[in-house]
């Protein structure tokens, strides 16, 4: 089966840019950006109970290295296909140790400066109005997957998506604008319960409390809730310069 097909099997969409969740016109950094947010969600590390994981993992590397090489996506633009038999779409390539050559790890203080420069920026609210239209409005679900979002942004977060839908920039979902009390009250009682085991681990593990978030980021992987990605995962890309010419994944 062919890498087009194939994405049409486990993504729905046949359209390599589609599959990223980037336009056709996407610059190389914003095509690198959605490959990274989407390999995170089927990183077999992170999906465990996802049994396609690994194959879902291996296609999206594969759209990546089709958009990431010049002459590949011109053909792939230009004719709609995709060269199965080159050498960076290779079956026996190591696309996990790919992976991590072009995201290795960050620091925490580059996660916390971060932070104090992604939140209330013009990309945080593109990130979110972006989740919103995923989700139809499932705060659930936008606050699952939202960037440098705790439970204490939620009243943050619900402000500038309602601006958003009074502004018509997005259409006023039921989800989002009648939510229940009872389903509002379960997500603070999940969040609170979060909370308090990260606590636990925190003291279990002799951290100190300026170490906390990193308690809170290491019992939400153990908690394995679908889809989550971890503060410190999802940054990686933010920070991860991109490898210099000449040193691609070479076939095993």
């Amino acid at each position: 089966m062919g890498l087009l097909e194939q994405c049409e099997q486990f993504f729905n969409t046949s359209n390599l840019y589609e599959v990223l969740g980037v336009p056709k016109g996407a610059t190389d950094a914003e095509v690198r950006r959605g490959y990274y947010k989407l390999s995170l969600q089927v990183h077999p590390d992170r999906a465990s109970e996802d049994q396609h994981a690994t194959t879902k993992f291996q296609i999206l590397g594969k759209v990546y290295a089709v958009l990431s090489d010049k002459e590949q996506r011109a053909v792939y633009d230009e004719q709609g296909v995709v060269d199965e038999e080159s050498d960076s779409l290779s079956q026996d390539r190591d696309w996990e140790e790919h992976w991590r050559r072009l995201f290795p790890k960050i620091t925490l203080q580059d996660i916390l400066d971060f932070e104090k420069q992604y939140k209330d920026s013009e990309e945080e609210l593109q990130d979110l109005k972006r989740l919103y239209l995923l989700h139809e409005g499932d705060v659930d679900q936008i606050m699952e997957s939202a960037l440098c979002c705790s439970h204490e942004d939620e009243p943050r977060v619900r402000d500038i998506l309602q601006r958003a839908v009074d502004a018509k920039d997005v259409p006023a979902y039921k989800a989002f604008t009648h939510e229940s009390a009872k389903k509002k009250a379960n997500r603070k009682r999940k969040a609170k319960k979060e909370q308090q085991e990260a606590e636990e681990m925190r003291k279990e593990m002799g951290l100190d409390a300026e170490d906390s978030l990193v308690a809170m980021i290491q019992q939400r992987q153990k908690s394995k809730e679908r889809g989550f990605n971890s503060l410190i995962s999802d940054l990686e890309a933010k920070y991860c310069k991109k490898p210099s010419a000449g040193k691609k994944g070479s076939k095993k």
